[in-house]
């Protein structure tokens, strides 16, 4: 379906979040670990927005590696990392989030924005996430949620109902890819049952944050270690 949508999947990101998701991934940026070199994995990179935003933002990301399961998004991501001048700073990876092919305790930090509700396994890969942070390393996830006030709410389920699917299918061409989005967003846990399910993977919650009305959530959760180690990654 990703690799379906992947040339216009930019394009309708931005018309489709009225151009939020552009301010909401940079705020992805303010908890990041501090650290001069800080090595960074980004899940379901896609086009590589977030690699990209996060390289842009902290100079102190060393170096990002950005994984996907859609070939077609990679190769979409990997001409806009070559156009930014990051080539030596980044890498793709063709791969499962589920299954990640890196070492034990290899990153700094782990991202992931509007993708952990598309794995199949959420427990697993949460798991995985855990397994490769650092001691004291720090997972990022950026994704919808639902507002809490009622009125705001129901707007909101009229958009994602009504127009996104209409507005994404004649975009897109794939009326499907669009229709799937709104369901996922509905039934996918969010605040506190998702901070249980980061809990349930091994980590402490460092912080949770909701951005315009509650539409999209940012958790940030550490993976334990020494009180040393925790309080030089904390922000």
């Amino acid at each position: 379906m990703f690799d379906r949508i992947a040339k216009r999947y930019d394009l309708l990101n931005r018309l489709l979040s009225f151009g939020r998701d552009r301010v909401w991934r940079k705020r992805v940026a303010e908890y990041l670990p501090q650290g001069d070199e800080i090595d960074l994995l980004d899940l379901a990179t896609g086009t590589t927005d977030l690699l990209i935003s996060l390289c842009r933002s902290k100079e102190t990301v060393k170096y990002g590696v950005g994984l996907d399961m859609s070939a077609e998004m990679l190769r979409v991501g990997e001409r806009k990392i070559v156009t930014e001048g990051l080539a030596d700073r980044c890498a793709l990876v063709h791969s499962d989030a589920q299954a990640l092919p890196f070492a034990s305790n290899s990153f700094d930090a782990v991202t992931i924005a509007f993708g952990i509700r598309n794995v199949p396994d959420v427990p697993k890969a949460l798991k995985e996430i855990t397994r490769v942070l650092k001691s004291g390393g720090r997972a990022i996830v950026l994704e919808f949620s639902l507002p809490k006030n009622r009125l705001i709410r129901q707007l909101y389920l009229f958009y994602f109902r009504q127009i996104l699917p209409r507005v994404g299918s004649i975009i897109s061409g794939d009326a499907y890819a669009y229709r799937y989005l709104n369901r996922t967003v509905e039934t996918f846990p969010y605040g506190e049952e998702f901070c249980r399910l980061l809990r349930q993977a091994g980590m402490n919650i460092a912080g949770h944050s909701e951005l315009t009305f509650g539409v999209a959530s940012i958790y940030a959760a550490e993976k334990p270690g020494t009180n040393a180690d925790q309080g030089s990654k904390r922000n």
